[in-house]
């Protein structure tokens, strides 16, 4: 029997670089996804989805299908297990689509009216495909445009302090534009999928997820279970970026499991992704800031519309960007939703700061210009002291460090103010800027640590990597609290059973799973004694940050960070061309600065595609996506992706017990805006709508050049 204690070790863990833990299993394909998981006697099912926007299924002719080739049943709204209704999610109330073939009316082109299951995936789309459902259909409404009758302010959506309109009005330059991002979808690489079978009594759920618990949760929930008789697990996850919650291919595979006896496996198309998994929404988005001859703000307002469901509310709160970042007299800002016959929007990462930074920071840009002010010059001087909006203390903020560092490093110093004066054979070239902030967030969790006989340590947590590298920078912190090296940390996750944890989003996984981590970690080094022998099973000790977390004293917790954005635009062609890109971060302690920087050029990454590739496109008349696949729907692809450096300041955390904040979604934050400004800058042109398509680029220019 091994003696186990804490060995002090001559270097941290936290703040090094370390390839990711699962790295050899994933490149060698041994880490198996959830669509990967064998299981004898599986069965396949194949969703069947509305093709009329709005109305009620008249019928679904099964019996032809039920006769083809494999297929052992079909599931819709005439036959299927009854559902839990009424009941209250992570957020509020679920959103509808859950409640499966539940009822016949349908909502939106999309909705899931029935499940074909088949011996084989191709048996079960064969079928799937093949089944017809007959619609009485119903006018529709899927046009999202400012000022829609049915727009309203949701409660909590609208905030104000100082009177708005006086500070405008005496204020001595006016900012007043209006800027639209539009639908965007999440496109992670791996699609949705669950594998769904009953166990002595227990559902288990094989999945793709960002939080395991609470999919069990909900799925306890929904087929009325006792929350101990659901597991969930969620190992390896190719993306999620907000879209990998409870959806319905999980509610689906678990209803026919219950009702085959068997394993079920549902796998959504990237067709079907567009309507299921939910996206961002649109946005139409004003603001109005006022300022003195020299700059200082005295207003700020920013109204942003989106669109929502029929069925369920969600508001991209793109208005509340600006909240932490520059002080002024007044501020108004309010987010108003309209419901549409369209599927619920959801988070998709960086949820309201993505589009929100994207007007804000181009609005301050054209400020700047107005005023013959640096860009960077005029957020220091409107830096604030506490939080604008609330007037609490900040637990730290450097953001105008980020743009110090940023501005030596890009060489801000040496750029001519003066917009389209740099001709570069065809090419114009342009320099833009804009700040990042994001919310640093905490929430409950716990984590069992377990002293193996062996003196090795498993740590076993809820949380979920989604491809973030969460795994390893746990494995990082777990080593540093135990005073050991990483090579001696099991880390095992993605499993409800090992309790309740955050799930990956809003930034705050990491940093809530290591404050649990931590907490385990060192009570169990007070047990452990020098010298003393464990018994086989080892010693565990188990945290719940619940108290701690709820403790925290009121402030502003935020990242924050600088952009920088280079583009040379052919007016010739309309083509933008991003040349290099910089982001530098103020978001606390760095736990693997691999996996981080990785997480930062992604998030920059998005925000390239943002600014001059993403839209979805709805047409009118069918209520459906024009191109709902990766060849209709265009992002940034390698060659539009320059070589994208990032990097951050010293930015500790003293509220958290390793200093760190988030990071996740800084990354997208203000980079569309950087590149917009760019282009401004190269062209003498603004852009204030997403995409900056090259028919947008060859319009601007030659209305410019027309007047």
């Amino acid at each position: 029997m091994t003696t186990t204690t804490p060995t002090a070790v001559a270097s941290r863990a936290v703040g090094t670089a370390h390839t990711r833990v699962e790295g050899l299993a994933k490149v060698t394909g041994a880490a198996r996804y959830a669509g990967e998981v064998p299981h004898p006697d599986l069965a396949h099912g194949w969703l069947v989805l509305a093709t009329v926007a709005r109305g009620r299924v008249r019928t679904v002719e099964e019996a032809p299908v039920l006769g083809m080739p494999g297929v052992l049943a079909v599931l819709h709204h005439g036959n299927a297990p009854r559902l839990e209704a009424g009941y209250m999610g992570v957020f509020g109330p679920p959103d509808p689509v859950l409640q499966l073939f539940q009822h016949d009316r349908v909502p939106y082109v999309g909705w899931p009216v029935a499940l074909v299951v088949a011996e084989t995936p191709e048996q079960a789309r064969e079928a799937a495909e093949a089944l017809t459902v007959r619609y009485d259909a119903e006018p529709h409404d899927v046009a999202f445009f400012a000022g829609h009758p049915g727009m309203y302010t949701p409660e909590g959506a609208e905030e104000s302090k100082g009177d708005l309109e006086a500070e405008l009005a005496s204020s001595a330059v006016v900012v007043d534009a209006e800027y639209t991002t539009p639908e965007e979808h999440h496109s992670p690489m791996e699609p949705h999928a669950a594998t769904a079978r009953w166990d002595g009594g227990r559902l288990e759920v094989v999945d793709s997820n960002q939080g395991s618990r609470f999919v069990a949760d909900e799925l306890a929930k929904l087929f009325t279970l006792d929350p101990e008789s659901v597991r969930v697990r969620s190992e390896h996850v190719g993306g999620g970026f907000g879209s990998k919650g409870t959806r319905p291919h999980q509610v689906s595979a678990a209803m026919a499991a219950t009702v085959l006896h068997r394993p079920v496996r549902v796998v959504l198309t990237r067709r079907q992704m567009f309507s299921l998994v939910g996206y961002r929404s649109p946005t139409l988005q004003r603001v109005r800031l006022g300022a003195d001859h020299d700059g200082r703000l005295r207003a700020v307002d920013h109204v942003s519309e989106c669109q929502t469901s029929t069925v369920h509310e969600f508001v991209e709160r793109a208005a509340d960007f600006g909240h932490p970042l520059y002080d002024a007299n007044a501020h108004h800002t309010a987010s108003r939703v309209v419901r549409l016959d369209v599927p619920t929007p959801t988070w998709m990462r960086a949820p309201g700061e993505a589009p929100g930074s994207f007007a804000l920071e181009s609005a301050l840009d054209e400020l700047a210009e107005k005023c013959g002010i640096d860009p960077i010059e005029l957020r220091v001087r409107n830096e604030p002291s506490v939080g604008p909006m609330t007037g609490l203390p900040f637990s730290s903020r450097n953001l105008l460090a980020c743009f110090e560092e940023g501005a030596r490093r890009f060489g801000w110093a040496d750029r001519d103010p003066r917009p389209g004066v740099r001709p570069e054979g065809r090419w114009l070239i342009g320099t833009g800027t804009a700040a990042s902030a994001f919310p640093t967030l905490s929430a409950p969790s716990t984590a069992a640590v377990t002293a193996e006989a062996d003196g090795t340590f498993t740590v076993r947590i809820t949380a979920a990597d989604i491809g973030t590298g969460a795994r390893t920078a746990l494995t990082q912190i777990a080593a540093d609290a135990l005073e050991t090296t990483p090579g001696r940390i099991r880390m095992r996750i993605a499993d409800s059973d090992f309790g309740a944890a955050i799930m990956a989003g809003g930034s705050m996984g990491t940093r809530s799973w290591a404050w649990a981590i931590t907490v385990a970690a060192r009570a169990l080094r007070e047990r452990l004694v020098p010298g003393v022998a464990l018994p086989p099973e080892g010693i565990t000790e188990r945290s719940d940050t619940s108290a701690a977390v709820g403790a925290l004293t009121e402030k502003e917790r935020h990242a924050f960070g600088a952009q920088f954005a280079e583009v040379a635009v052919d007016v010739g062609t309309g083509e933008v061309r991003v040349r290099r890109m910089l982001g530098i971060f103020a978001a606390g302690r760095i736990v693997n600065p691999l996996t981080a920087r990785g997480q930062f050029v992604g998030g920059m990454t998005w925000g390239l595609s943002m600014a001059l590739h993403e839209e979805a496109t709805r047409d009118q008349a069918s209520g459906g996506h024009v191109g709902a696949d990766l060849a209709g729907y265009h992002f940034a692809a390698h060659a539009d992706v320059p070589a994208i450096e990032a990097d951050w300041v010293d930015d500790p955390d003293p509220d958290d017990p390793v200093g760190i904040k988030g990071i996740g979604e800084i990354g997208v934050v203000g980079a569309a805006a950087a590149v917009a400004n760019a282009v401004w800058h190269a062209t003498g042109v603004r852009h204030r709508n997403l995409p900056i398509r090259p028919d947008r680029v060859l319009n601007a220019v030659g209305g410019a050049h027309g007047a």
